[in-house]
């Protein structure tokens, strides 16, 4: 027995040994299968037919592990993006949704964390699908000088890559973004409204931030809300009347307030005023879970989470009492969060594509 033991060892030891003298071959041989499948593969196709909403980014300003505020609409087989955060389009191929099947963007405002990806984001719809019309942009007033102001800081780089590849492989008319503003009427505006899917932008409070939206999707039956920016207002409470799925931005004052006081201990007064400041134009998560509670959501994700949770345990003083107020399941938006509504149910699901 103690022989057979031995040499077991030494035949784990040598397999061990001959895996590592090969683990670069290894390596090689992995990585050609996944990237083959990767390139072969659109992640929609795999999805039933309904609506399907997704964080590309969960997190705000703050550095943390969470990317800038992105999120994704898939409408049947359309691919919709709502804000561009920092690392948003790396995090939607990352999630298996290919850049070059972005139909379009919605701006939900102009605040940096929301656009700062924006530039990357075209440049890869551009280059990963030999579009020949530019990104379709939607935004509330001003719009069009985000997108203008997008698209000569990348100029330059559109000339390297054309006389690089070639007109052929990346089209010149398919550069960069076209704005498409749009006026709210009594507080709302309809973005979309064709093939089944309607999208209707309607006012928040972010002031002093304006304008400043939120939208309103839904498709086949299906129905989600997406906040945007806003302290708790009762239009959001109207919007999100009996949807299946509420993605609301939340902010916990008491860990703000942590912030803030460190802040000040360490001598930085500056950014203590602005710890102090961003309590006054945000919702907490027991603010948002009353929204949810009263408009009778069916599932609330909290996105834009401010600050940072580099421990997932502080999840819980993050929500407070949010789960007593709101009795429906919900969740503490992260990075590669995505929620499935297929068409003809009335299924929930969330799962994580990362």
């Amino acid at each position: 027995m103690r022989r057979l033991f031995i040499g077991l060892v030494v035949v784990i030891g040598i397999a061990a040994a001959v895996g590592y003298a090969f683990r670069g071959q290894i390596a090689l041989a992995l990585m050609q299968s996944v990237v083959e499948k990767n390139m072969a593969n659109n992640a929609i196709n795999e999805l039933p037919d309904g609506l399907h909403v997704g964080l590309c980014g969960s997190g705000a300003p703050m550095p943390g592990e969470r990317g800038g505020p992105c999120v994704i609409v898939i409408a049947g087989k359309r691919l919709i993006i709502i804000d561009s955060g920092t690392g948003g389009v790396r995090t939607l191929a990352r999630m298996g949704f290919g850049p070059g099947s972005i139909e379009r963007v919605l701006l939900t405002h102009f605040h940096s964390d929301h656009i700062d990806g924006l530039g990357e984001m075209m440049l890869q719809r551009w280059v990963g699908g030999t579009h020949t019309t530019p990104l379709p942009i939607h935004g509330p007033e001003g719009v069009d000088r985000i997108v203008a102001g997008f698209n000569e800081a990348y100029a330059l780089d559109q000339g390297y890559r054309i006389a690089h590849h070639g007109a052929d492989v990346l089209p010149p008319s398919g550069f960069g973004g076209t704005a498409s503003p749009f006026a709210l009427v009594d507080g709302e505006a309809t973005v979309i409204d064709d093939g089944g899917l309607k999208i209707t932008a309607f006012k928040v409070d972010h002031t002093p931030i304006e304008p400043a939206v939120g939208y309103r999707i839904s498709y086949k039956g299906r129905t989600a809300v997406i906040s945007g920016d806003t302290k708790a207002i009762p239009m959001v409470e109207k919007q999100a009347e009996g949807v299946d799925l509420l993605v609301h931005e939340a902010l916990s004052p008491e860990l703000v307030n942590m912030l803030g006081a460190a802040a000040k201990k360490a001598g930085r007064d500056n950014l203590a005023k602005i710890m102090h400041d961003i309590l006054d134009y945000h919702t907490t998560p027991e603010e948002a879970a009353a929204i949810a509670a009263r408009a009778k959501v069916k599932f609330l994700l909290f996105y834009h989470i401010v600050p940072p949770l580099p421990l997932s345990a502080l999840e819980v003083p993050f929500l407070g009492k949010s789960r007593e107020i709101y009795s429906g399941p919900l969740a503490v938006g992260r990075d590669g969060d995505f929620v499935s509504m297929p068409a003809g149910s009335t299924e929930v699901a969330i799962s994580n594509r990362l």
